[in-house]
């Protein structure tokens, strides 16, 4: 199962502890919780039953051969590790397993994880900014902000650490920045941004640059049924040079897209939304509505976090632990989607927690680099 590979991607973890006083070994304690949330763990309580059920698969392994710690002992060493080298191990770990392939979307968005709050002051509410490829359903990085508002300063920040070089970059409106824009560019890749009211000239440079596509009838439309209602979408692609204005500011601006959605029931039109984006990529329609559907995969991802395994419903604020939890929640769902079996994610878990050898096997999947088609 090549464990020493676990410990080679995270060698920069260290301990804290004091050597003389320490009973349980870190990586134990880390690999086993990372075990244990594969497997469904929601806590630290969960986690030290995972372990102790499945001890002698851990002592074949040569884990936890005496003894296995109390979840207050859990609980305090993964809350003591610093999660600055915790989530660069975690990003170095994707970029050997997991290649980008030339305009591969990218997508970044933040998740409060709403549990995560000092009983004593709701406003520590800790905010993770992540970035996934969204074909491959992977989490790249992530990182942490003290504040949604934050997310402006954070995101060129986890840009730096990726390797996304030729990957198509998007992001929702908050983070339609300049400076954000040539933090993308600088890693040779490009970006799809939307554009909204807090960039008010640009989006008023594009709305008179699409008027003609707005006022005309939708062709070549894509429909979609769905609760008695249909939704056509439709999307249109001009270059930079169609804005009147000047937005040289925005670094190596090349594209500029409106996505058309209408929504109608029995013929009588419900409803017509516009979203504008603006690319450093030269864009076909088709590529921009594809990469625009697919930046809401990482929606799905947050959706899987909350509901299959917990996240806003988790409690742990203390210290680090929250945060470095998160982590851990983030590599298991990475390795349970790349292990290759025909199930849900809550099937896998269930396997893994009944059966080490499914264990084993989401385990090297993760390792390997697998992908779930």
């Amino acid at each position: 199962m090549h464990i020493e590979q676990f410990k080679e991607h995270f060698h920069a973890v260290t301990d804290k502890r004091q050597s003389a006083k320490v009973t349980y070994c870190l990586f134990d304690v880390l690999f086993g919780s990372l075990c244990a949330v594969i497997a469904g763990a929601k806590g630290w309580f969960d986690i030290r039953e995972y372990i102790l059920g499945h001890h002698d698969w851990f002592k074949h392994n040569g884990m936890f051969l005496n003894d296995i710690p109390a979840d207050d002992t859990i609980a305090r060493i993964i809350s003591k590790i610093e999660p600055e080298p915790f989530h660069a191990c975690f990003i170095n770990w994707m970029s050997a397993v997991h290649s980008l392939t030339d305009g591969q979307v990218v997508a970044i968005d933040g998740k409060t994880l709403r549990g995560s709050y000092n009983r004593d002051d709701r406003a520590s509410t800790i905010h993770m900014i992540s970035a996934y490829a969204s074909s491959n359903k992977l989490v790249l990085g992530q990182l942490k902000t003290e504040e949604k508002s934050n997310e402006i300063t954070a995101i060129p920040e986890l840009i730096k650490l990726l390797d996304i070089k030729g990957a198509l970059v998007t992001i929702d409106a908050m983070a339609c920045q300049t400076k954000i824009a040539k933090t993308i560019i600088a890693q040779d890749a490009d970006y799809l941004l939307a554009v909204k009211n807090n960039q008010g000239k640009l989006r008023k440079a594009l709305e008179h640059a699409f008027s003609k596509q707005r006022s005309a009838k939708p062709d070549d439309i894509n429909l979609e049924k769905g609760h008695g209602r249909y939704e056509v979408r439709q999307s249109h692609v001009l270059s930079s040079d169609a804005l009147e204005g000047d937005f040289s500011h925005w670094k190596g601006l090349k594209s500029v897209v409106m996505i058309e959605n209408m929504r109608y029931q029995k013929g009588k039109v419900l409803e017509i939304d516009y979203r504008y984006y603006i690319s450093s990529k030269e864009l076909t329609a088709e590529q921009a509505a594809s990469a625009v559907r697919e930046h809401w995969g990482i929606e799905s991802m947050h959706w899987v976090l909350d509901v299959t395994m917990a996240e806003d419903a988790c409690q742990i604020y203390k210290d680090h632990g929250a945060e470095n939890l998160s982590c851990l929640r983030h590599i298991g769902l990475n390795m349970l989607r790349s292990e290759p079996t025909k199930l849900s994610i809550v099937g896998k878990q269930k396997r893994c927690m009944m059966n080490p050898s499914m264990l084993e096997a989401v385990l090297s999947a993760g390792l390997s680099g697998v992908v779930e088609n």
